[in-house]
């Protein structure tokens, strides 16, 4: 079975160095989608399921024009609670951030700017058994 990231943010230079970093280390290890708004992760997250992709960890910035990644974590974990969730963030509002991990909706917080180690690290800690 395949197995998928996929990274959220409403800014191409950030999707790009998140990938590039994930895929520099992984290789293709896993498949890599990016997401430009919380719709289009939905629709990549329906088209990964319905071809039986696994996705193991999503990481989604927090402020995005429309719906906060914070409220798009706490419906995915509703639908998807297998799936491991990043919230990246410049500049969360702490109260949401909160809110989001109390629910169970976020697995971890990257802040920007990342370091790339701390990024793999998650990844490996998502993808690791048990």
């Amino acid at each position: 079975m395949s197995q998928a990231i996929v990274l959220v943010d409403d800014e191409k230079v950030i999707l790009d160095s998140l990938k590039s970093q994930l895929a520099s280390h992984f290789r293709d290890r896993f498949l890599y989608e990016t997401a430009e708004s919380v719709a289009e992760a939905w629709e990549i997250i329906d088209e990964l399921v319905e071809v039986d992709t696994r996705i193991i960890v999503i990481v989604s910035d927090w402020l995005m024009p429309g719906t906060k990644g914070d409220e798009f974590l706490i419906d995915l974990k509703a639908k998807h609670p297998q799936i491991r969730t990043v919230l990246l963030t410049g500049h969360a509002d702490a109260a949401a951030v909160k809110r989001a991990t109390d629910e169970g909706a976020v697995g971890r917080v990257l802040h920007k700017p990342w370091e790339a180690s701390e990024l793999r690290e998650i990844v490996e800690s998502a993808v690791a058994p048990g």
